[in-house]
């Protein structure tokens, strides 16, 4: 697609990444791939080249962040995670049917500009993704110039893989940027159900904030999909838990964990993360006014069988050690627009969360 200048060093590194049939040929995908020793690209050039590919399409929405700041000063700057469901392109063009939104409005070469220019946007240190399946041809080689330490897990029977032309397995894909964190340890965990291996994975990393010194685990999961599964994900939920327990030393080390979860807070698995014993709080029920209710929807979308608006995403953390500085408000439902998610403005079925935290300070603070 053109970039602007079809000469541009950015539209070069767009254009000169792996062949989009290299992650389904090659079994090397279960491993992450060296570093591109490629210069550096500023995000702000990248953000502008990706306006460029999508002047034809109506602008991005525009949404602001709520300040959730409470008295407790902090001498670090925020970091700032964001959690995103992509929507898998093999899924989005063969799989979900959504019968409202234009087949234009999902042709890879605009839709992966839309993805890069919300993740510009707000240039996060933490990216927690789910159904990527061009990481190795998109993701990793640009996000590795923007400063990006990169890890991928495909699901073992990825969905894409019935889909003609796919582009190789989805799976979730944790970056975090270089200059901030040093990685610690590093766990790609497949989820267990009832002592069974499922098809869902997460990545649990240790990092290092090189500006305080403080460590804590971030997470990224996505969890079974579809109505008649609750007790699956429960299960899958349990088996988390467990891990992170094992990880976090027994809530020692203070935690973040992005997801799709596909469940509702009235399910099982949503209880079991809000009564474990790590403490862990939902960021997002702080947009509330109470402080307790989650938001009414994190995507909607019109399929075959109906219209679908379901809380399903969420970034939980330890209360105890870190507080919510600011949370990204969602889309209303005038801005996402009778014909819902995806569409020409937005690349996903799922909204993307975005929050900065702090360490809180003191001596009940963990790690």
């Amino acid at each position: 697609c053109s970039m602007g200048n079809g000469t541009s060093r950015l539209y070069s590194a767009l254009a000169k990444t792996l062949n989009s049939s290299a992650a389904s040929q090659h079994p090397e995908y279960l491993v992450s791939p060296d570093p591109e020793h490629l210069e550096p690209i500023d995000p702000k050039e990248l953000l502008e080249e990706c306006r460029a590919v999508l002047h034809t399409r109506p602008p991005r929405f525009q949404r602001d962040f709520v300040d959730l700041r409470t008295d407790c000063p902090s001498s670090h700057p925020p970091i700032r995670v964001m959690q995103w469901n992509i929507l898998a392109q093999a899924l989005g063009e063969g799989k979900d049917n959504f019968v409202q939104c234009p087949v234009e409005a999902l042709k890879w070469e605009e839709r992966k500009c839309l993805i890069l220019e919300e993740i510009l946007a707000y240039q996060p240190d933490i990216l927690c993704l789910q159904e990527v399946d061009h990481y190795f041809d998109t993701f990793h080689p640009l996000l590795s110039r923007l400063g990006y330490q990169g890890t991928f897990f495909p699901k073992p029977w990825s969905p894409c893989l019935d889909v003609e032309h796919n582009n190789g397995p989805d799976g979730c894909a944790l970056f975090f940027l270089q200059n901030r964190f040093k990685l610690v340890n590093s766990a790609n965990i497949r989820l267990t159900a009832m002592t069974l291996k499922t098809n869902q994975v997460a990545i649990a990393q240790t990092l290092e904030c090189k500006e305080s010194g403080r460590q804590f685990c971030i997470a990224v999961t996505h969890l079974k999909a579809r109505t008649g599964w609750e007790r699956f994900r429960s299960a899958q939920g349990c088996d988390l838990l467990q891990n992170l327990q094992n990880i976090t030393q027994g809530a020692k080390i203070p935690l973040i964990v992005c997801g799709d979860f596909n469940a509702e807070p009235t399910e099982e698995v949503y209880k079991h993360f809000a009564s474990s014993s790590l403490n862990l709080n939902s960021a997002y029920k702080l947009l509330s006014a109470d402080g307790q209710s989650e938001p009414p929807y994190t995507t909607w979308k019109i399929r075959t069988s109906g219209e679908c608006r379901h809380t399903l995403d969420y970034i939980w953390y330890s209360r105890q050690a870190l507080s919510v500085r600011s949370a990204l408000d969602l889309l209303t439902e005038e801005q996402i627009g009778p014909n819902r998610l995806p569409s020409f403005n937005y690349p996903s079925d799922h909204l993307s969360l975005v929050c900065d935290f702090s360490f809180n300070e003191g001596p009940d603070a963990l790690l």
